[in-house]
């Protein structure tokens, strides 16, 4: 069996859209369709038939390609249960624990709430693969709209728990905003700050920064550290709960 092949390409002002394709039975999937057109053309490009797409939450720049994309394939569009009545938009639903195949891989749904409360990432453990939508950026994490800090934060130990060469496509480019904000609040963290060099480099070269690798995550994400007595003590809140210190770095930077 062929490894899948990855296309990732920018769609709307800062989305990523992302085609995961098999070689084999010519089955291609697009997680989220946030614009219809430079999705369309990428298929046309490589000579791929649209099959699947896979929905990750219900925000408008995670859906609103679906109707061109079913008008121009035939696909299956699976998303997730807690926004299938919302949207109307699903053929087939998802909820926590689920898996389902594509061409021969499992495909593994973790709720992952905060966010929005029906946001679900998809995972495939045999090609290490994780998308991880507006749950985990790349040094970031998504602004917790619909949930609490206490729903994001399981959130992404549950993301965290994954192998540390996960492969982590994220929705959004915005990797370098988060870095500026990951060394106030991860000051002592040399790793960090080697790589806020290294994406200031990708950025003023046009590069993007995803896909990112989740040990690398683990290491230098203070989103993913909130129990790290490092960020607990950057943040003033040494010994505190991790909730109420992921909490006080979600608030610093939705205003930083």
């Amino acid at each position: 069996m062929a490894d899948l092949q990855i296309v990732q390409f920018t769609a709307r002002s800062d989305n990523f859209a992302v085609l995961v394709h098999d070689p084999d039975s010519g089955r291609t999937a697009s997680i989220d369709a946030p614009e219809a057109a430079p999705i369309l053309a990428e298929l046309k490009d490589r000579g791929w038939q649209l099959t699947d797409i896979f929905v990750t939450h219900k925000h408008y720049d995670h859906i609103d390609g679906i109707p061109a994309l079913k008008e121009a394939y035939d696909v299956t569009v699976t998303g997730p249960a807690k926004s299938a009545r919302e949207t109307g938009l699903y053929d087939e639903t998802v909820s926590d624990g689920d898996s389902f195949d594509f061409a021969g891989h499992r495909v593994q749904v973790i709720e992952t709430p905060g966010h929005t409360l029906d946001h679900v990432s998809y995972y495939i453990a045999d090609q290490n693969l994780l998308f991880s939508a507006d749950t985990l950026f790349a040094l970031g994490c998504g602004r917790v709209f619909e949930g609490n800090p206490a729903m994001m934060w399981n959130s992404l130990k549950a993301l965290r728990a994954l192998p540390d060469e996960t492969i982590v496509y994220c929705g959004h480019e915005y990797t370098l905003a988060n870095a500026r904000f990951a060394v106030t609040a991860d000051p002592q963290n040399s790793q960090l700050a080697q790589r806020l060099a290294e994406i200031e480099t990708l950025r003023a070269a046009g590069k993007p920064t995803l896909p990112t690798l989740l040990g690398l995550e683990k290491a230098t994400n203070p989103f993913l550290r909130a129990d790290d007595p490092a960020v607990a003590a950057a943040m003033g809140l040494p010994g505190a709960d991790p909730v109420d210190v992921f909490a006080e770095v979600r608030g610093r930077k939705d205003n930083f």
